[in-house]
């Protein structure tokens, strides 16, 4: 017999002692997102985040595939995706959704079907204080939004009233709630509260109640269109309180800052600011800006957070639903969007503690204002009245 060995018999021998190059398996991810619709605004921010993330995830090694789903802001038609992504898709979680109304919905689904929901930033407290052991919130709650907001404004002044206008949908109930709760807390009298229908055209009677109890604080909860038609009306019959205070959301929107003559002064909430000192967080965006053409608002930054940990988590739990639960239950993270962590407290199930901000538009141009070690510029303090 020859003392060589077959070129096949090489080759097989070669490859055996070569050291085993890891391949990571597909995981797939469902994404539930408003991407048309009257919230189409605001989750082309969560899109866009999204989208980011996913690139850098494949970077990494990490190959997720979205299976991507328009809940159109109808939580019907979230719930019909849900129940898509868990059965017929079999993805191994979910990020999602943008609006209160259709989380809440869709949160309940993944329960019943046991799929970790990753959710980026809807605030309506009780979507983690239904005791659910598949939802994980990496967004604040509304009694965050309200916080941040009204202390800020007692830091700033002496406020003594406040009058709270909302919307009446999940995340607008919640956020008046919120604001009532606290505002009552530290003694500052709440002088009015009303719930209004969304995409009403005409506000002003209710303005000229709110105008009419004189208050220090006009503390609003709604979305885009609404945001931008209340303060264009609230310029149309004087109102000008101490201080406008904008619970996020349409608030929070390049929209919203544009429309100057009506939008310089007022303060908004916010989870996320380029200002913020976080890893990466002004590296994103920067990326954003040159993908986009827009300055990134909080919605794709927790967005991009939210994709982030559940693609990462879902590829070491080998896409494993259980394995995956348990992974996002026990880890910490840090990036983008700051110190995320799902804990018990104060009722709450699988809620991140989320820092806080303030930012007040200053010439059609968003400023983080507070807190101040964060700050981009200085607050106007009180509301500078109408141009």
């Amino acid at each position: 017999m020859s003392g060589f060995a077959h070129p096949w018999r090489a080759a097989v021998l070669s490859a055996a002692l070569l050291p085993a190059v890891a391949v990571a398996a597909p995981v797939k991810i469902g994404v539930i997102n408003s991407m048309t619709g009257p919230q189409a605004p605001i989750g082309e921010n969560l899109t866009n985040g999204i989208k980011l993330a996913e690139e850098e995830l494949k970077a990494k090694g990490i190959d997720v595939q979205l299976v991507w789903e328009d809940d159109t802001g109808k939580p019907q038609v979230g719930l019909s995706a849900m129940e898509k992504l868990a059965t017929r898709d079999g993805v191994a979680g979910v990020v999602g959704a943008y609006t209160s109304a259709v989380t809440n919905a869709v949160a309940k689904k993944a329960e019943q079907y046991k799929v970790p929901l990753v959710n980026p930033v809807s605030s309506k407290e009780d979507i983690t204080r239904q005791g659910y052991k598949w939802v994980f919130r990496v967004s604040a709650t509304t009694g965050d939004y309200a916080g941040v907001l009204i202390n800020m404004a007692t830091s700033l002044g002496k406020p003594k009233s406040i009058a709270i206008l909302n919307e009446n949908t999940d995340f607008g109930v919640s956020g008046a709630k919120s604001a009532r709760t606290y505002a009552e807390k530290i003694g500052i009298k709440v002088v009015f509260e009303e719930a209004y229908s969304p995409g009403a055209p005409d506000y002003r009677s209710t303005l000229l109640k709110v105008k009419g109890t004189g208050p220090d604080l006009v503390f609003m909860v709604s979305y885009v269109a609404d945001a931008i038609l209340l303060m264009r009306q609230s310029r149309e019959i004087g109102l000008s309180p101490v201080a406008f205070l904008g619970a996020g959301a349409g608030f929070s929107t390049a929209e919203f800052a544009s429309e100057k003559n009506i939008s310089d002064g007022v303060f908004s909430s916010t989870q996320w600011t380029p200002d913020v000192p976080w890893p990466g967080a002004r590296e994103f965006a920067q990326r954003y800006e040159k993908r986009f053409g827009k300055v990134p608002t909080y919605h794709a930054a927790t967005a991009h957070a939210a994709m982030t940990i559940l693609g990462e988590t879902a590829a070491k739990a080998g896409g494993d639903r259980e394995k995956t639960r348990e992974l996002l239950g026990s880890g910490a993270w840090n990036g983008i969007d700051g110190q995320v962590k799902f804990e018990g407290y104060e009722g709450y199930t699988n809620q991140n503690k989320h820092e806080m901000l303030v930012e007040q538009v200053q010439d059609g141009k968003y400023f983080t204002v507070w807190p101040p070690k964060y700050g981009s510029g200085k607050p106007i303090w009180p509301f500078p009245g109408w141009k």
